[in-house]
């Protein structure tokens, strides 16, 4: 890989030269000098496919915010950049330590980040994983400002939890915490989060709506590791899918499918969420074929559509129970 290999004035010309003309696909540009190509390659090592992972519980925790009578736009929009840009430093972070590790290389299952295919520097993307932390915390200090100092501690906590997902000095993705990072952070934490910036209060109510977020979001991580399992195991990351097994992990990546289901109806059942957000259940075949694919075996290949198919889940099931919210909130203002 042309930046991680430094030998001899050489080697870093050719390395210099692939990044400032290598076509990134994703992205549609060529490097280069120009300003808005390098935003536009940052943005795209950013992974932005993968912020409606954190887009999705904002919005559910907002529209319930509003659903309770409480709604204020600038407050909304600041608590989903802020959300994304710690979304991205996490990205920045991940990327950078896994490369160190070696969970991700030429050889990795996953599409290969930019370091691995010599576009950027290891260092420059730590780097932008700080910066990236450090403007989300900026933004989090403004909402504080606006709301209440028992926002800082929560926030405090979220930036601590996406650098040391993978970063040192705990490296909680190695130590089979990474699906209980994801499901406390990408569910209660940051539904709970964005309710509490339009209401200032905690909500029970809140909680249990972020239920059916947070087992979605951590069966994308499932079906990951599923899909990794022999490398994470050559490579001495520890997950809950390496330590129990293919076996035992596809049946937690079931309990995951069902859990966001079964609490969705609890949901409306216990009155925490309005009656419309049981719309969501039109998404429930969706489950199924990602179901096959992980009964099917350990085919990597096969088990990347089942990645892909989660995450796909996750987005669709996260925009229809925000319409059904939305609904809700339309029918409590008439």
């Amino acid at each position: 890989m042309a930046v991680a290999v430094a030998a001899g004035a050489t080697g870093a010309t050719k390395a210099t030269h692939a990044r400032r003309n290598a076509y990134i696909p994703e992205a549609g540009i060529r490097i280069g000098f120009p300003v808005m190509d390098r935003v536009r390659f940052w943005w795209a090592a950013s992974r932005p496919f993968s912020f409606t992972a954190s887009v999705v519980p904002v919005v559910v925790g907002t529209l319930l915010a509003g659903y309770h009578g409480e709604f204020t736009w600038w407050i909304a929009l600041l608590a989903l950049v802020g959300s994304v840009t710690i979304h991205a430093g996490t990205n920045f972070v991940n990327d950078f330590y896994d490369y160190k590790k070696g969970a991700d290389s030429e050889d990795s299952l996953g599409p290969p980040g930019f370091i691995q295919r010599g576009l950027v520097a290891p260092r420059a993307v730590l780097s932008a994983g700080v910066l990236c932390f450090a403007a989300g915390s900026a933004i989090g200090i403004a909402l504080v400002s606006v709301t209440s100092v028992e926002l800082l501690w929560l926030g405090v906590v979220a930036v601590l939890a996406g650098f040391l997902y993978t970063g040192w000095p705990l490296h909680l993705a190695y130590l089979a915490l990474g699906e209980l990072t994801v499901f406390i952070f990408m569910g209660p934490v940051m539904v709970m989060g964005a309710y509490f910036v339009q209401t200032e209060t905690w909500s029970m109510d809140a909680f249990i709506a972020s239920l059916p977020i947070a087992f979605l979001v951590t069966a994308i991580l499932q079906a990951n590791n599923l899909r990794d399992i022999e490398n994470d195991r050559r490579v001495g990351k520890r997950t809950l899918a390496t330590l129990i097994g293919r076996r035992k992990a596809n049946w937690e990546m079931y309990a995951l499918l069902a859990g966001a289901y079964v609490t969705l109806v609890l949901g409306v059942a216990v009155g925490a969420l309005p009656w419309p957000a049981l719309i969501a259940l039109v998404t429930a075949p969706a489950a199924a074929p990602i179901v096959r694919i992980c009964a099917e075996g350990g085919n990597p290949k096969r088990l990347n559509l089942a990645l892909m198919r989660s995450a796909q889940l996750h987005m669709r099931f996260g925009a229809v129970l925000a319409l059904g919210l939305g609904v809700a909130v339309v029918l409590e203002a008439v």
